[in-house]
């Protein structure tokens, strides 16, 4: 069965797209630690990051490089964050963290819940900004 990052990259999930090439996929978190905390995927559907081939590992995180300037150049924040974690989601992912200061990136912090519109409008500034 198709996991729920796949279903969003076939266009069957609605998301914030940020960015997207023939391999990666970027989408803003709908629960997001910080504004802007982004999820990047391989398109390819691997549970686990270390059983992506080289290729496709070292790719990811070149693209999540370019997602992460544009996410740079609209959020305020001192550097983004890289984390991967998660047992949640059999799909190989990174999250991109506008990062401030430490507690920005815990976590078990509280989620935030920004409208509708806060995460068209974040989306949209940060698709606009990414060069792919």
């Amino acid at each position: 069965m198709a996991s729920i990052f796949t279903k969003i990259i076939n266009g069957e999930i609605p998301c914030y797209k940020i960015a997207e090439d023939s391999r990666y996929f970027a989408f803003l978190d709908i629960q997001p630690l910080v504004e802007g905390h982004t999820l990047v995927v391989p398109k390819q559907e691997v549970d686990y990051i270390y059983d992506l081939d080289d290729e496709t590992l070292a790719g990811l995180h070149v693209f999540a490089k370019k997602v992460a300037k544009g996410i740079e150049s609209v959020v305020p924040c001192k550097r983004i964050a890289v984390s991967v974690i998660g047992l949640e989601v059999p799909h190989a992912h990174v999250h991109l963290i506008p990062l401030n200061a430490m507690k920005d990136v815990n976590f078990s912090n509280t989620k935030l819940q920004l409208s509708k519109e806060r995460m068209q409008e974040l989306a949209a500034k940060i698709a606009e900004a990414v060069i792919l």
